[in-house]
């Protein structure tokens, strides 16, 4: 009841001459709450032994942001009102609301609210402590607060960089049961958190939506109050630090294909700079996540792209190895005729395919002799134009590979096919939310 506030009202408002209610409503109000503490103990819950006592919430987020993928937290500055009614401080005056500051909240009973899931919270005190409290005519208070969260935000990275979140954020009685303490939204589970238009500081993500729902904690019957912030990763980073990277160093190491397969310095700097740069993307990638212990969609076209790079210098390898062999082939024929030549010239100057090389040297031994320079000619005139080239041992040096002509078709059209097939795959997927309510 009010009597108290009432008998001081009608006491000092009796007889108040107009010119001077100003100040009259000042020393009313100031006795009003003299009284109201008189006896005010607040180390005891409105309604104790009678009735429940319900705190209604709602926020009011600022800003929100940033968001760590490594300390899997998120940052949100929010306004942090709670309502709630205690009757020992219904009063009666000239006004129905008693606007005060926050000196007010740390002599009487406010309530016990922690947040669940936050790392690290910050009450803003500057300049002075930013708290508000309003107070009814019949005991309703109103408690807002600023403050800064660092809450946890638990990821599933499997979709990464196409993913997306629910992050969450708890609340609730510290030391009161539902029995005693129940929380409730103000203004129901659709409109008691709002975030500001102009307050997302979210460079990797857009904030889609968020939501409010209310539960009990598993480990006691302790009311928990939830709020989701829905968000969803932004891929455009990601395309142009890692994506685009992967896919050059790709193709860039199938143009060995297209080089002859003699320029052994340059393929080999091919091949060995993209396995490397690959290695490095790799590394890159992962120092922006933290250690899971499962492959994200960016590992998966990490590792295929590294496997491409990986393949291409396998193949360089094969190509070379049978070069080397079929030019120490041409090498060993083209040693053995010539040792058959210092042998028998003239048997092998009936060969067609070395009848060049025996007419010319023979030739070239017969005019040496003077007495026999009559068959020296005569012998050198049966050779036919055609057959006046030296044989070329290394005929089959300059040739293109089988494996080069296969690996040009093979090679672009598989990697065409898995970029197909994966960015068909997560992109026209939806992403699945673990946690959301």
């Amino acid at each position: 009841m009010c009597y108290r506030t009432g008998l001081l009202l009608s006491q000092v408002a009796t007889g108040t001459p107009k010119e001077a209610e100003l100040n009259d409503n000042i020393t009313i109000f100031t006795r009003i709450l003299d009284g109201l503490l008189d006896g005010y103990d607040n180390r005891l819950r409105p309604g104790l032994g009678e009735k429940v006592t319900e705190i209604k919430t709602n926020i009011f987020v600022t800003s929100f942001g940033p968001v760590s993928d490594t300390e899997m937290e998120y940052t949100i500055d929010v306004f942090f009102r709670q309502s709630w009614k205690d009757e020992r401080l219904c009063f009666k005056g000239p006004m129905e609301m008693l606007p005060l500051n926050n000196l007010l909240a740390s002599n009487i009973w406010t309530p016990d609210t922690f947040f669940l899931n936050g790392k690290k919270s910050i009450a803003h005190n500057m300049t002075t402590p930013n708290k508000l409290l309003r107070l009814k005519d019949d005991g309703t208070l109103l408690y807002t607060m600023r403050l800064t969260i660092s809450a946890e935000c638990p990821m599933q990275l499997e979709d990464f960089p196409m993913d997306a979140h629910a992050c969450p954020l708890k609340f609730g009685s510290y030391a009161y049961p539902v029995s005693e303490v129940v929380y409730t939204w103000t203004q129901g589970a659709t409109k008691s958190v709002v975030v500001a238009e102009e307050g997302s500081r979210l460079n990797q993500y857009h904030l889609i939506r968020q939501t409010q729902c209310l539960s009990l904690c598993s480990t006691g019957q302790y009311t928990v109050m939830m709020a989701h912030f829905y968000l969803k990763r932004k891929i455009g980073y990601f395309v142009i630090q890692t994506y685009m990277p992967c896919f050059m160093t790709v193709i860039l190491s199938q143009v060995s294909f297209w080089l002859n397969r003699e320029s052994v310095p340059a393929r080999t700097v091919f091949g060995v700079t993209t396995v490397l740069t690959m290695t490095t993307l790799s590394i890159s990638a992962r120092n922006s996540l933290p250690k899971v212990a499962y492959a994200t969609a960016m590992d998966w076209f990490i590792a295929v792209c590294y496997a491409f790079v990986f393949s291409a210098l396998i193949e360089f390898a094969t190509v070379n190895y049978f070069t080397k062999r079929s030019w120490a082939w041409d090498g060993k024929k083209a040693m053995e005729e010539k040792q058959e030549y210092n042998k028998n010239p003239l048997a092998l100057s009936k060969k067609p395919n070395n009848t060049c090389a025996a007419g010319v040297n023979y030739t070239t031994n017969l005019t040496k002799d003077a007495s026999i320079s009559t068959i020296s000619n005569s012998t050198a005139v049966q050779l036919k134009p055609s057959e006046s080239k030296a044989p070329d041992p290394k005929k089959t040096y300059n040739s293109v590979s089988k494996i080069d002509k296969m690996a040009r078709i093979v090679f672009p059209v598989l990697f065409g096919t898995f970029n197909l097939v994966y960015w068909a795959t997560y992109l026209n997927r939806e992403p699945v939310i673990k946690g959301a309510v």
